[in-house]
């Protein structure tokens, strides 16, 4: 795993100015340029050429325990991949175990789980997110990898109570 992410992280060159939505794994590749998303793709791309389940992971990542930039910290993505019977998180693009990952949505590839997905004109006009480190760990339930996958996704247990009693309001 290291060398492919070695080689995805040597291969491209992170550049906004260069994205390109639709830009394909094979695309970024050759163009040598991507954004995170394009750094993901080529790696689970990869992957999948080794016979290794892998799937794309958007979230967001803070820059916890990292030195401080005046860039703001900002949505990204990420890689999973299925080895030994259970899921290991890895990324091309910062090449690095990091803390203050908080994964939004898994899927196949950024069109299966897209952060925006709109009809017609919008406009983002506030987006605000708080990260913090959690001292005691006690506070989160743990659950076991072999329950999670694309078809069985982990949630919040206070989650899954909010949609349940919205479908029941609804349903009145």
């Amino acid at each position: 795993m290291q060398a492919i992410c070695d080689y995805v992280h040597d291969r491209l060159l992170f550049s906004y100015g260069y994205a390109q939505a639709m830009c394909t794994a094979l695309e970024a590749h050759e163009d040598r340029l991507g954004v995170n998303r394009d750094y993901a793709h080529l790696a689970v791309t990869l992957c999948r050429c080794m016979n290794m389940p892998a799937r794309y992971v958007n979230g967001y990542m803070a820059d916890l325990g990292m030195p401080e930039t005046p860039a703001p910290m900002d949505f990204n993505a990420w890689f999973e991949v299925f080895l030994g019977g259970r899921w290991y998180t890895f990324d091309a693009k910062n090449n690095a175990r990091r803390a203050g990952r908080i994964p939004v949505a898994r899927g196949r590839d950024a069109a299966d789980i897209p952060l925006i997905q709109t009809f017609g004109k919008h406009q983002l006009t506030a987006f605000t997110i708080w990260t913090l480190v959690e001292p005691d760990s006690g506070l989160s339930r743990s659950h076991r990898s072999a329950d999670v996958s694309l078809l069985k996704p982990w949630f919040s247990e206070t989650w899954s109570r909010h949609l349940q009693e919205r479908e029941r309001n609804n349903s009145h």
